[in-house]
């Protein structure tokens, strides 16, 4: 599915993760409201930015090629601008202002955001995040090679080979494609998620085209279909 709306849900996954976590969100936000922790936020997000892709994937799931890239192209603005405007009249998301004080990742009482001296060696907040974005990229390479060899990763190989044939040989084409865009949408999220937890901050100007470009240019370059040369890519 060729689709260019892909950042914005890493701009929902980003979001999300800022009002939940962060005491800095918008006033329609309730003071009561407790700071969720950066774990239980991240499984928020999964959900949420899954439910996102289904909802923009269901009216376009009949487009195909070029038609589909456009229309989630607009997808992806729309969210930015959407999130831009969301501070009148109800004040969600603070607008072009942003989101401030983002709650870093928290693992079992490990604080990411602080250095810390493992085996005599000195690794700081940008080392760790590294090292989480590295154990992440394992954990979804690893569900993606599992998806693959799936009966659910046969059905969208013989979708994208032709998807005529693959209707008339049984399989639901509608259901398979929504089903793709919810797992992108959820991986989405949860890079979204760490973004925002290592940055600190959220706003519209962190979610623009480029970011989509970056990763339709990754998945290009590298194979499309092809793990390993994503990776590379």
């Amino acid at each position: 599915i060729l689709a260019l709306g892909y950042v914005a849900f890493f701009a929902v996954g980003g979001y999300t993760t800022a009002i939940l976590t962060s005491p800095n969100r918008g006033e329609a936000w309730p003071e009561w409201m407790p700071d969720t922790p950066w774990f239980a936020a991240l499984l928020v997000v999964v959900v949420f930015a899954a439910l996102t892709g289904l909802f923009i994937g269901a009216p376009v799931i009949r487009m195909r090629g070029d038609y589909l890239a456009i229309v989630t192209l607009g997808f992806g603005e729309i969210i930015r601008i959407f999130m831009n405007n969301l501070d009148r009249p109800v004040n969600i998301t603070n607008g072009p202002k942003g989101i401030t004080a983002v709650d870093p990742v928290h693992i079992f009482g490990f604080d990411f955001s602080k250095t810390h001296e493992i085996f005599g060696m000195k690794f700081t907040p940008v080392f760790m995040y590294y090292y989480l974005l590295v154990c992440l990229v394992i954990v979804i390479v690893f569900v993606c090679l599992r998806l693959q060899t799936s009966r659910i990763g046969r059905a969208w190989v013989a979708i994208r080979e032709d998807e005529i044939a693959a209707k008339a040989m049984g399989i639901n084409t509608r259901n398979m494609k929504l089903l793709a865009f919810a797992m992108g949408a959820s991986f989405g999220g949860a890079s979204g998620a760490v973004f925002g937890a290592f940055q600190g901050f959220v706003s519209p100007e962190s979610f623009t085209l480029w970011e989509s470009i970056y990763v339709l240019a990754i998945v290009v370059l590298g194979g499309m279909g092809h793990i390993p040369g994503v990776i590379l890519g």
